[in-house]
């Protein structure tokens, strides 16, 4: 299809210069009709009909008193968009919108990715916001003809964004951060124009898709001039971050915890690692082979960062590695490159001062968003000299400061931001961990079950013969019985220590965990606050994580995006071990689900302790056990057929 298409559009310029030819030596009438072949009227009706498809999701994106601007796109019809952190940056936390409507929207910043040089803001004002639909950047190839539609230099003062067409060039580019910022892995490249201002807007396949985010672009020596070599983010990295950006949080990219070198022979060998990593604890050693991270093939360290640049701190993730000619896939738990204050430090000293606000217009001159007459309109206003040095050093710009410019906020504005350390806006979060929180609660709390007592739940193993246990959970009381032995703890911090010495024992920290936030809520539970997406297991659909800080103990909560079912907890004593999880199992019965669990696993690592069967879960012991419960009607949120350990 691709190559029946870059034919019909090499013979469309082809008889397009017969054509011209043959009219300049001929008296052509301009009655004259010429008849085109119908696959090539077909082939242009396409290009037409996908530009128009693409333009009314493109946002033109403009830094409120005239400071800059550049470009973005809208991605979900309640006005959320995507844009580069390098534009969204010089507004701070409010910014002005223009779509090819003619209309102009207020727009607030969510979330911020620095490393990876994402942003996503809010258009506010509608509920039914055109928007783009997702691509598949991982499918597209070289030759793929592409289009990018922005703001190049701000020429957009009439809100009509300007069109490029091309083809992509590359695919799975690397282009270097500057120092640990604005890392563009697994990148797509394009001879469609990008110019200053485009940065931030969106690259769509040939039928209006959205393939990428335009960031970066190699420009002739000193003339901020383009090239026909432009670089803009995968679609598919943006998905990946997308749960985390809706956090509101600043969020941080993975590492595996380990360095990689390629081998002379062929391949990605392992050269260090750290010992405190995921990667160690799951067998990875000096002079491992990796051959896969989350299902891509890597043979090279050059893939091996291209890939775990597109990947957000935190996930697990399926590696597959060769070691002592055996080959093994374990699930990993990546590392982030920064801890929380020491990417916020790194943001602050990249950042120059603010921009100054430009002169006011001569008399006469229209008062627009942009007058490209009197600036040249670069992403970056304030910083056009860094922004040239960085970018023939091969470095990305610098940043400006975030932070609110102008305190005189828009209502609608002010009524979405919340500041607050590590967020670009909590106002999001906390909308998030409502949403989580409710449905847990109507999930969990029946009338037979009550959050403001204690908690008795009780059954028996999953193995031969089957053994009773018992756990007791209430203010001041946290009893674990499994068969003759019984647990009890006099205080939280022996829960400490259970989990890190991997007892069976510390289930009932969990679920403590869950009583008390279901009691309490998330307002005086501690410190509560919504993670973003991530995979379950090394699988996806990507699940929510709620995470909450309980003393000493780190615990998570995750849910299905559609059942919005618990479906594991994760309870950390110390970030450098491995967790306590608990994997919830639930019971089908008459084609129907019923959300409450009726088993769990106890993990650690990826090892199964205990398999359990819950027989009774509320207030009080009913008198029998339920019969209906039984193992053939016991599953769990996602496959576990084989992975169930039969030994307690």
């Amino acid at each position: 299809m691709r190559r029946q298409s870059l034919t019909l559009w090499l013979t469309l310029m082809v008889l397009s210069c017969m054509l011209t030819t043959t009219a300049a030596a001929q008296d052509v009438s301009p009655a004259t009709k010429i008849e085109l072949d119908p696959l090539l009227v077909q082939a242009e009706l396409q290009r037409v009909e996908g530009i128009a498809r693409a333009m009314p999701s493109a946002v033109s994106v403009f830094v409120p008193g005239g400071g800059g601007g550049g470009s973005g796109v809208l991605i979900s019809p309640d006005g959320y968009a995507l844009t580069n952190f390098h534009v969204s940056s010089p507004a701070g936390t409010f910014m002005r919108c223009g779509l090819s409507d003619g209309q102009i929207y207020d727009a607030v910043i969510v979330g911020i990715d620095p490393v990876g040089d994402l942003a996503l803001i809010r258009l506010l004002g509608r509920d039914d916001f055109p928007f783009a639909q997702m691509g598949n950047s991982l499918s597209a190839q070289v030759g793929d003809w592409c289009m990018v539609i922005g703001n190049p230099f701000l020429l957009a003062s009439n809100l009509q964004p300007t069109v490029t067409w091309g083809i992509l060039s590359g695919v799975g580019r690397y282009q270097y951060p500057s120092g640990t910022l604005l890392e563009y892995g697994d990148c797509l490249q394009t001879d469609a124009s990008i110019n200053p201002g485009n940065s931030g807007g969106p690259l769509y396949d040939a039928s209006g898709k959205l393939l990428g985010i335009v960031g970066r672009a190699s420009f002739e020596k000193r003339g901020r001039v383009n090239v026909g070599v432009g670089y803009a983010i995968s679609v598919q990295q943006a998905k990946n971050f997308l749960g985390a950006l809706r956090s509101g949080r600043i969020v941080d990219h993975a590492t595996l915890g380990a360095t990689v070198a390629t081998d002379p022979d062929g391949g990605a060998r392992i050269s260090n690692v750290l010992e405190s990593s995921d990667a160690y604890r799951r067998g990875l050693r000096y002079g491992a082979e990796i051959l896969e991270i989350d299902g891509r093939t890597v043979r090279t360290a050059n893939e091996v960062q291209k890939v775990l640049a597109t990947l957000p701190s935190g996930w697990r993730v399926n590696v597959r590695y060769r070691s002592d000619g055996e080959t093994r896939e374990r699930l990993v738990r990546l590392m982030g490159v920064h801890g929380e204050d020491e990417l916020l430090e790194k943001m602050a000293a990249a950042l120059p001062p603010p921009p100054p606000r430009p002169d006011p217009p001569p008399a006469g001159r229209p008062d627009s968003p942009d007058d490209p007459d009197s600036k040249e309109g670069p992403d970056i206003p304030g910083g056009l000299e860094k922004m040239r040095e960085a970018e023939e050093g091969g470095q990305a710009p610098v940043l400006p400061q975030l932070k609110v410019r102008d305190k005189k906020l828009p209502e609608a504005v002010a009524a979405q931001l919340i500041e607050r350390k590590g967020f670009a806006n909590y106002f999001y979060n906390e909308q998030k961990q409502r949403a989580l929180f409710e449905s847990l609660k109507d999930q969990m709390i029946t009338e037979n079950q009550s959050s403001d007592r204690s908690w008795v739940i009780s059954g028996v193993t999953n193995s031969e013969p089957a053994i009773p246990f018992r756990c007791e959970m209430g203010e001041g009381k946290l009893v674990w019985t499994l068969g003759n032995e019984k647990t009890e703890f006099a205080d939280r911090s022996e829960l400490y220590d259970a989990i890190n010495r991997q007892s069976t024992a510390s289930v009932v920290a969990a679920m403590d965990g869950l009583r008390r936030l279901l009691d309490q809520g998330t307002k005086k539970f501690g410190e509560i606050y919504y993670w973003g997406t991530m995979p379950l297991g090394g699988q996806r659909p990507l699940r929510d994580c709620l995470v909450g800080n309980d003393g000493e103990l780190e615990l998570r909560w995750m849910t299905h995006p559609d059942t919005r079912r618990l479906e594991v907890m994760e309870v950390f004593a110390d970030l450098d071990l491995d967790p306590l999880e608990v994997w919830f199992q639930y019971q089908a019965v008459d084609s129907r689900e019923l959300s409450k669990p009726v088993g769990f696993e106890v993990r650690f690592g990826t090892e199964s302790r205990l398999s359990l069967r819950v027989q009774s879960w509320g207030v009080e012991e009913p008198d029998a056990v339920n019969p209906s419960v039984s193992d053939a009607t016991i599953r769990s949120g996602i496959d576990l057929a084989g992975v169930f350990d039969e030994t307690n």
